[in-house]
């Protein structure tokens, strides 16, 4: 039976003044006692999940299908209530990402900090279920001893020296009459979740970090290509320019207008040159692996294939497929498990002792000596430190679920963030095309124009940067398009590992559920 701290309250203070827990009165306390450690007692409130969220979408309108990219870019739909695999990087159809993925997934030394977590917390759940068996030690001892008068007054000096050994075992049993250990073991087994969903998240997060990695990787150098081809591009209206001054119809202004421009463009290689070298020197540690010992596959963002079709949990099922939310759904447990720890430090402890030794004389017989003891402590004044702890781990309780709110507010706003990115990437996406094409035009017009002296180079140079913006603007919206895909992937909990679901209920003794106490519930100043 589980009695919460409220009921043993109650339970007190209606019975008569005669029957109160006082020192004068031990064989009432005793039976109530007895008959609370033999039902199981479990002081504190037990754990009740969260409710669900009830709502229906994650956006105002609800987006099946995010846009259509149109110039031959593939159209996205949403697929509502589908399940993400796991290996949700694989949708992208790039065989050397699904191999770096895997090597990420394999060498990373994160997911080995998060393992190594998990142990250790397993291994704290077997300390705590320890506490509620026997402990039982053994000892032994030896010396010469030599009584002096404060132990046998005036015939001390007729006792003679002797020399003694004392071998045996000793049996300490708490018996956890309120449920103060099992509430430890209680908290333990959800701390170890915390830690079960720490693994599931690192996991999500390192092929997250790859993937986003790799698509960085592949945008750079495309913009690197795009900025070689303008400079390019450069060089040859330069020596346009040239050709026409020495026919004498362009200026020396003209000239230094299109050298410039050249320059100007060549400058910009550098700065991505080096976020490529950064990217890739990440990439190498995303793998376990040091920049100078891994060449990182020459990723290209034409060989990515975006998904036609993404899949999103509805919103219901949100909390069960995010690592962090799980997470956070059982540090609210752990916390709910601490306000019965707390709970339990308020009431008597009873615990039972008993040895058995045999001891003699080194030059002498032996003999067998036990002692078997029982006690009770309970609290009487500290000072109203008790009361405060409790109160403490309601406060924590309130500040838990506060932060379990936080998190799953946040978790929607990322997976809408994600559904409005899709639709207007692929918008973007169209509509940089279409001004694409249209400099593309104007560019060729102009220099046609500038050959027969209808246009002058301050024209060529103007469209030629409307192009060199068009084409670079293009690469980044097609860039943002696959990132806003692959943040969906993430935001809806990336799929489960090993495609199950861990179960928000952990078993424990008690197994029973409460929302949460109410801040400063019950507050006991008679400590």
């Amino acid at each position: 039976m589980n009695i919460q701290s409220p009921r043993v309250e109650r339970l007190m203070d209606t019975s008569s003044r005669s029957n109160r827990y006082s020192p004068a009165n031990p064989t009432t306390l005793t039976g109530l006692l007895l008959s609370l450690f033999l039902s199981g007692c479990v002081v504190g409130p037990d754990y009740k999940a969260p409710e669900h969220p009830h709502i229906q979408t994650y956006v105002p309108h609800d987006t099946s299908a995010p846009g259509n990219a149109g110039g031959g870019e593939v159209e996205q739909h949403i697929v509502m209530g589908a399940n993400t695999p796991s290996d949700w990087w694989t949708a992208l159809q790039y065989p050397e990402l699904n191999q770096t993925v895997a090597m990420a997934l394999a060498h990373n030394w994160t997911l080995d900090v998060a393992r190594a977590n998990l142990a250790k917390a397993n291994e704290n759940i077997k300390v705590q279920r320890a506490g509620l068996l026997p402990q039982v030690d053994g000892g032994a001892s030896g010396g010469r001893t030599a009584y002096g008068a404060s132990f046998l007054g005036p015939e001390a000096f007729t006792f003679p020296t002797f020399s003694a050994y004392s071998g045996g075992v000793s049996v300490g049993y708490d018996l956890d009459a309120f449920g103060g250990q099992k509430r430890r073991i209680e908290s333990a087994q959800v701390k170890s979740q915390i830690q079960e969903e720490a693994l599931h998240a690192a996991h999500l997060s390192v092929a997250g970090e790859t993937v986003l990695t790799a698509l960085q990787i592949a945008s750079v150098r495309e913009q690197i290509r795009v900025m070689k081809d303008v400079t390019a591009s450069d060089e040859r209206n330069l020596a346009l320019v040239k050709a026409a001054r020495d026919a004498g119809v362009a200026s020396l202004m003209d000239v230094t207008t299109a050298q410039s421009q050249l320059d100007s463009d060549r400058a910009e290689l550098p700065p991505l040159q080096q976020q490529w070298n950064v990217a890739q020197d990440t990439l190498a540690i995303l793998v376990g692996k040091t920049p100078a010992e891994w060449k990182v596959p020459d990723f290209e963002l034409e060989k990515f294939v975006l998904p036609q079709n993404v899949p999103v949990v509805v919103p219901s099922d949100l909390v069960r497929a995010r690592p962090d939310i799980r997470a956070a759904e059982a540090a609210l447990h752990a916390a709910n498990a601490e306000v019965g720890v707390a709970t339990a430090d308020m009431y008597p402890h009873i615990a039972l002792n008993a040895t058995i030794a045999e001891q003699g004389l080194f030059t002498g017989g032996s003999g067998a000596a036990w002692s078997f003891l029982g006690g009770i402590t309970g609290p009487i004044f500290h000072g109203g430190a008790l009361s405060a702890q409790r109160r403490a781990a309601q406060d924590d309780y309130q500040a838990t679920f506060a932060q379990y709110q936080q998190t799953v507010l946040m978790s929607f706003k990322q997976v809408a963030d994600n559904l409005h990115g899709l639709d207007n990437a692929a918008n973007e996406v169209r509509d940089q095309q279409t001004a694409l094409d249209s400099a593309n035009n104007a560019l060729k017009l102009t220099r046609q124009g500038y050959g027969v002296g209808n246009a002058g180079i301050v024209q060529v140079l103007d469209a030629q940067r409307l192009q060199q913006l068009a084409e670079l603007r293009l690469v980044l919206a097609r860039t943002t398009r696959y990132v806003d895909t692959v943040g969906l992937y993430l935001a809806t909990g990336g799929g489960i590992v090993n495609d199950t679901v861990v179960a928000m209920s952990v078993p424990h003794e008690p197994a029973g559920t409460v929302q949460a106490p109410a801040p400063r519930e019950h507050r006991n100043t008679d400590e």
